[in-house]
């Protein structure tokens, strides 16, 4: 417990037009066991543009938020990379937290991801596992190379992708593999950001238990809809919420699964936007 006493930990998110989501997960966040006893924290909000008055709001109810505006166009990745960087400008933090303001941390959460990078001796990215509050099961969290979700035991199963819910990162990582990737816009820089770990020699592990909810997004994915008009298919897919944007997608796959596979799926999304019905 003496290493959880000294940390300081940045929390990163980043939010648009979730007031009243945003609110909670703060809540819950400085409601946290261990905090100011054990450990300290520090949060910086980006807001990317909201108009539901959602920076008023979280600067009356909790004034020690760094609120740091964004232009309207960052979406999660790249407004969780501005919030990084101004963390990074701020301190020199032991840790840093990825918290999407949709997760309702459990009140020991903190005290387990510490915990947990504290047996891997700063050696580890921390995925924390995500379950749903109305069935109690995964959400989000870790995932093997085929997608089969990585279920929480004391073992910390290794993760080859990771969701950014709430993930937690060493300095030592930091320093030596940089911050999410600001080429990805909204999706995809959580995956990159893990594998790059990976690569770098770096273990990606998941928590030994849920430590926070969110219920899984059950958003349909519109460009591969075929009821859905061709003109809005091409615009959903190309739009920079997507997870399969082709351009974003083909960078990632290249760099992590070779030339041949980046090319195979360009054209399979492609052909799937064009021929939806083809698939199930």
């Amino acid at each position: 417990m003496d290493k959880i006493s000294q940390s300081n930990i940045a929390i990163l998110v980043t939010c648009y037009n979730r007031r009243d989501k945003t609110i909670q997960c703060l809540k819950n966040l400085f409601s946290q066991a261990g905090i100011k006893e054990d450990f300290t924290i520090e949060v910086f909000l980006v807001d990317d543009g909201s108009s539901d008055g959602t920076s008023e709001a979280v600067n009356m109810q909790f004034p020690q938020v760094h609120i740091i505006p964004g232009n309207g166009s960052l979406y999660w990745n790249r407004g969780m990379h501005l919030a990084w960087q101004k963390a990074k400008e701020s301190a020199d933090f032991d840790y840093f937290l990825w918290l999407n303001d949709d997760t309702d941390l459990m009140p020991d959460a903190l005290i387990e991801m510490l915990d947990c990078v504290a047996i891997k001796n700063d050696e580890a990215i921390i995925c924390g596992a995500i379950c749903s509050k109305q069935t109690g099961l995964f959400s989000y969290g870790g995932r093997t190379e085929d997608g089969k979700e990585i279920l929480p035991h004391n073992s910390m199963p290794s993760c080859h992708v990771i969701n950014g819910n709430c993930v937690l990162v060493s300095r030592n990582i930091c320093n030596a593999i940089g911050i999410l990737d600001p080429a990805f816009p909204h999706a995809l820089g959580d995956f990159e950001y893990g594998l790059r770990a990976a690569h770098n020699g770096f273990e990606v592990v998941t928590t030994r238990k849920y430590i926070g909810y969110c219920e899984r997004s059950s958003v349909p994915q519109q460009w591969c809809n075929s009821k859905v008009p061709l003109n809005r298919r091409v615009k959903a897919l190309y739009s920079p919420m997507a997870y399969c944007h082709p351009v974003h997608f083909f960078r990632f796959e290249k760099k992590y699964y070779g030339l041949a596979k980046a090319l195979k799926h360009y054209c399979s999304i492609h052909l799937r936007l064009l021929l939806p019905s083809l698939w199930k």
